[in-house]
């Protein structure tokens, strides 16, 4: 069964392979989404991190939800040279770097907690992987061309595992470096992460980008990590490991 929902601003799709799947068990994993994007997104001016940012709430009075969210992306600065930085120059919080990978992961686990063992959840492009496809075979996954939106540069095979992807393609010039806040990051065009889940995958493709060229150099010589990086003029670099991923299929 696959459903998709406009979500958190962008397209939200679950699949589930498994045959005992229900229509409401796909529904109540929507919930949650809602339920984040309720509560981080800086679009709505009742969510939590809205009113924090207003001066409305007090760290004494953060849910719990909202205290793990600010000390991951805290000790995602540490662990990133502080190329991931959540405070911008308003001195707002906007932790939704790292909130999307989080919230894809929780909902991937919601599944899983139901019992079942084949699925996918992809927001916005950014997926956790689990089991095998339709056809008993790991999950095929597009690298999509920066430069055409239409076609895929490469073709992964996945298997419990997550993929997050920055870039500029799509939303334009989103992302900073905390070190250097006013520099146009266009060196680079498209980043994708494949780690141990989309929490860590997302978290790190962030960062990453940031860092522009540099960022795949990060990667490599993370475990468990590959990386494909896309320049502006279209050339392609990319981790030691990344060719372990492409789909032999393709």
């Amino acid at each position: 069964m696959k459903v998709t929902h406009l979500l958190m601003g962008m397209p939200i799709t679950i699949e589930v392979i498994d045959s005992q799947v229900q229509f409401s068990e796909i529904e109540d994993v929507f919930e949650y989404f809602k339920y984040v994007d309720n509560k981080f997104s800086t679009y709505k001016s009742t969510s939590e991190i809205s009113r924090i940012n207003r001066g409305d709430v007090i760290s004494s009075g953060y849910s719990k939800d909202m205290d793990t969210i600010l000390n991951l992306c805290e000790d995602t600065k540490l662990e990133t040279d502080g190329y991931f930085d959540i405070v911008k120059n308003d001195n707002s919080l906007d932790p939704s770097g790292l909130v999307k990978g989080w919230a894809i992961k929780n909902a991937a686990g919601l599944l899983k907690d139901k019992g079942f063992n084949n699925y996918y959840v992809d927001a916005g492009g950014d997926v956790q992987i689990a089991g095998l496809n339709d056809k008993g075979n790991p999950w095929q996954v597009g690298i999509r061309n920066p430069f055409n939106r239409y076609e895929n540069i490469k073709i992964l095979s996945l298997s419990d595992i997550g993929i997050a992807t920055s870039g500029t393609s799509i939303r334009g010039q989103h992302i900073y470096n905390p070190k250097r806040r006013d520099a146009q990051l266009d060196d680079i065009v498209s980043l994708t992460v494949i780690g141990p889940d989309v929490y860590e995958a997302d978290r790190f493709a962030t960062a990453a980008f940031s860092m522009q060229r540099k960022g795949i150099l990060f990667l490599d010589n993370l475990k468990h990590f590959a990386a494909y990086m896309i320049d502006h003029n279209g050339i392609a670099t990319f981790t030691q490991n990344f060719t372990d991923y492409v789909s032999p299929n393709v």
